[in-house]
């Protein structure tokens, strides 16, 4: 308990005054996770919505294969994206790896799936004869996905937050490809992993509280927007 205590007191400390590193760490777990929730969010719901309102040979396959992505370790996202940005691979002409990008790109794989399927399951729940009804309307087709994705924002907000969680919290896709570099590719889960390796427990437990306070202020802010949208 003295421990935890220890560590509380710690983020408090850092917090109050806005200790330089941690704030570098902080800015740049926002910078890397909040970049590639969006990358997840234009890709995922187009893909997704693509998906469930069409109707093609094994659509159940595709479905499912969506669905076993929501749970890719992240460990494994970190190995085939090392792979592919390694100097010999088919992508290390690039040179992004052992950088905040390659970090963004991991965590964009990763959330995608999460996005997408919750996605899927959303326009899916919509009424079947909802589209016919836009459309009978003299809607265009762009204009009836378009009217379908804004009746389902409440659950693809919540895809969103979950999109957002998936990748915050994540250590093992970012280390492999970003190297947790000081000053340059440490983000707050690869810095509390290197402290508790080092034994400094109080620092661990305070960049722990903060990036739960991180998740919770903008999981706060996304909820706010959910539930000020939802049906009275």
């Amino acid at each position: 308990m003295d421990l935890i205590f220890e560590g509380i007191k710690k983020a408090f400390w850092l917090l109050v005054t806005l200790d330089p590193e941690v704030f570098r760490i902080t800015l740049l777990s926002l910078q890397v996770s909040g970049t590639a929730t969006l990358i997840s969010l234009l890709i995922g719901v187009s893909t997704g919505t693509i998906i469930a309102l069409s109707q093609f040979p094994g659509k159940r396959f595709a479905v499912s294969l969506v669905n076993t992505g929501m749970g890719l370790p992240p460990v494994v996202v970190g190995l085939f994206v090392t792979i592919f940005l390694w100097r010999n691979g088919p992508l290390g002409f690039l040179g992004i790896l052992y950088t905040p990008t390659a970090m963004i790109l991991a965590q964009a794989v990763i959330a995608t799936p999460i996005v997408m399927g919750i996605t899927v399951a959303a326009m899916q729940h919509l009424p079947k004869k909802l589209r016919l009804q836009i459309l009978a309307l003299g809607a265009t087709r762009f204009q009836m996905v378009w009217i379908l994705v804004k009746e389902a924002k409440l659950p693809l907000l919540a895809g969103v937050m979950a999109g957002f969680g998936g990748v915050i919290s994540e250590v093992g896709a970012s280390i492999m490809v970003g190297g947790n570099i000081k000053g340059y590719s440490r983000v707050l889960t690869t810095a509390t992993v290197m402290e508790t390796s080092r034994g400094n427990f109080d620092v661990a437990i305070a960049l722990g509280i903060i990036l739960l306070l991180l998740a919770y202020f903008v999981n706060l802010i996304l909820t706010t927007i959910q539930q000020r949208e939802r049906p009275r």
